[in-house]
């Protein structure tokens, strides 16, 4: 009887466990909706960027002009590609609703995004120091902040 009720405890621990994982994986499996995930690894690709310029900003002596002029061409360039993935508006990710309901100011908050870098790149592709950088750097930020604020759900909310 004691090896029934062992048998029956390891499957029963066995089937919990086997249960567990599946529900992790699922958990961290990410988005399923393609424009959901395209959006998401294009936002985290400007967030890189923005990182290896925003050391850059807070140890000037780490400046690195080809790797600014680099990540600034990057978002220059790529500030044109997540917007198309917000067409379909069952795919909400982390989307406020405000990007549908108030799509004329989405539509603004990215031009002003696209119009920033185009700033930052250009100014980056001659700059030979931190200071050059600096002010277009933080008009950059200011623009992802503003768009965040506005139409992305917060982790909190």
């Amino acid at each position: 009887m004691a090896q029934a009720l062992n048998r029956k405890s390891l499957k029963s621990i066995l089937g919990i466990t086997l249960m567990t994982a599946a529900l992790g994986l699922t958990a961290c499996s990410g988005p399923t909706n393609p424009d959901v995930k395209a959006r998401q690894d294009i936002m985290k690709s400007y967030g890189d960027a923005m990182g290896v310029m925003g050391d850059m900003v807070k140890a000037p002596d780490m400046f690195d002009a080809e790797v600014v002029k680099e990540q600034a061409a990057f978002l220059a360039d790529a500030s044109k590609n997540p917007w198309r993935h917000f067409e379909d508006t069952e795919a909400v990710g982390n989307a406020k609703e405000a990007v549908w309901s108030n799509n004329e100011a989405f539509i603004a908050e990215s031009e002003k995004f696209q119009k920033v870098t185009a700033e930052l790149n250009t100014v980056a592709q001659t700059a030979t120091s931190v200071e050059d950088i600096k002010p277009d750097f933080g008009a950059v930020g200011k623009s992802c902040k503003s768009c965040h604020t506005d139409f992305k759900v917060k982790k909190d909310d």
